[in-house]
C-alpha cells in the first residue's frame, strides 16, 4: 500500500475512482482554490484506489476548514478496508494539518432513511469504524432540507414586519440571546467549551455569516409592528454551491408563538423572487421545533449529514 497527495488537478480522473455525492463540484473546487491537490490523498495498492481523503476551505483560504471526503473501498475485506482508511487518514491529516491545530470537523451526507437501508448503513458503518480509532466522535446528525420553486410560500400575515439588518452589531445583539435555550449542537458545543453567549455568536458571525458574497441586505430582523422588538431573525444567503437559509432564530421570549412560520416564510420570499433553481437549509435531527418549521413550508429532506468532531 502507498499514500501520497494527488500530483496535480490532472489526477482528479485517479481520485474520483471511488464515488461520493460532492464529486460533480471537485473540478470546480480545485479551480477556484477551495481545494488543492496537496490535500486531497489516496491509498493505492498499484493501479488501484484503495481509500481516498480530501479537506475543503473557502476559496483563497489558508488552511483547510472542513474534511468533507473520506471513503474506502468498500468491495474490500473488513481488516484490509479498515487498515487501509486508518493509514490514509492518520498520514493524510499529519501532513495537511498544522501540528498542534485542531482537526477540521468532518462531515458526510448520508440517504435520510440510511439506517434503514442496509447499504448505506454498512457504508456509514465502515467510516465510522476508522473515524473511532482516531478519537472522532459524533457530534450531530442534521437533516438537509431543500425548497423548489413552484412550493407554495405564505403571504404576511401582518403579525410582524421586517426590516433590513444594519449592520454586525444589529445582527449580534439579536443573535446573543437565541443562544440561550438553543438546541443547535453545533452552539451547545460552542458554550459548553466555555465560550459566552456574545462570544459564541460572535464565532458564527465571522466563521460564516461574513463570509457570505451574496448581499447582506437579504439578511432581515423580525419586529411586532405594535411596538418594534425584535422578535427574531432570518440570514437567506448564497454559498459557494446553492442559495440557502443560513440562519433563522427566534429570541427566547418569543418561542412557542408560531413567529417562526413567518420568519422562515420571510427568508423563503426573499430567495424565491430571485428565481432560484432551489433554496438549501439544514437543521439538527434533534432541532424538532425547526425541523417541524421546515416541512410546514415545504422544503423536502433529502439528505442527511453526519458531523464528527475531534477534542
Amino acid at each position: 500500500m502507498f499514500v501520497r497527495p494527488l500530483a496535480g488537478p490532472d489526477e482528479l480522473a485517479l481520485f474520483s475512482r471511488l464515488s461520493y455525492v460532492l464529486d460533480h463540484e471537485l473540478a470546480d473546487d480545485l479551480a477556484t482554490g477551495r481545494r488543492r491537490p496537496e490535500w486531497m490523498w489516496v491509498a493505492l495498492r498499484g493501479e488501484r484506489v484503495l481509500a481516498r481523503i480530501a479537506w475543503w476551505t473557502t476559496a483563497g483560504g489558508g488552511a483547510p476548514l472542513a474534511l468533507d471526503v473520506f471513503d474506502v473501498d468498500d468491495e474490500l475485506p473488513p481488516a484490509e478496508r479498515a487498515e487501509a482508511g486508518l493509514r490514509l487518514l492518520e498520514t493524510a491529516t499529519a501532513a495537511v494539518v498544522t501540528a498542534g491545530a485542531p482537526r477540521p470537523e468532518y462531515g458526510r451526507f448520508v440517504p435520510p432513511d440510511w439506517r434503514a437501508d442496509p447499504a448505506a448503513r454498512a457504508v456509514v458503518e465502515a467510516r465510522t469504524e476508522v473515524l473511532e480509532k482516531t478519537g472522532a466522535r459524533l457530534l450531530v446528525e442534521r437533516l438537509r432540507l431543500e425548497w423548489r420553486p413552484g412550493t407554495p410560500v405564505a403571504e404576511p400575515s401582518g403579525t410582524l414586519r421586517f426590516r433590513p439588518v444594519v449592520d454586525r452589531d444589529d445582527l449580534l445583539a439579536l443573535m446573543t440571546p437565541v443562544m440561550e435555550g438553543t438546541l443547535d449542537a453545533h452552539s451547545r458545543a460552542d458554550l459548553a467549551s466555555g465560550l459566552h453567549a456574545r462570544e459564541a455568536a460572535e464565532k458564527h458571525y465571522d466563521e460564516e455569516l461574513a463570509g457570505f458574497a451574496s448581499p447582506h441586505a437579504w439578511w432581515r430582523i423580525a419586529e411586532l409592528p405594535e411596538t418594534g422588538e425584535p422578535v427574531g431573525f432570518v440570514v437567506p444567503a448564497r454559498n459557494n454551491y446553492h442559495h440557502i437559509i443560513a440562519y433563522l432564530g427566534v429570541l427566547p421570549a418569543h418561542r412557542g408563538r408560531g413567529h417562526i412560520d413567518e420568519i422562515l416564510a420571510e427568508g423563503t420570499r426573499i430567495l424565491a423572487a430571485l428565481k432560484v433553481p432551489r433554496i438549501r437549509a439544514a437543521t439538527d435531527l434533534a432541532n424538532v421545533p425547526m425541523a417541524e418549521a421546515f416541512a410546514r413550508a415545504g422544503y423536502e429532506n433529502f439528505e442527511r449529514s453526519l458531523n464528527f468532531t475531534w477534542q
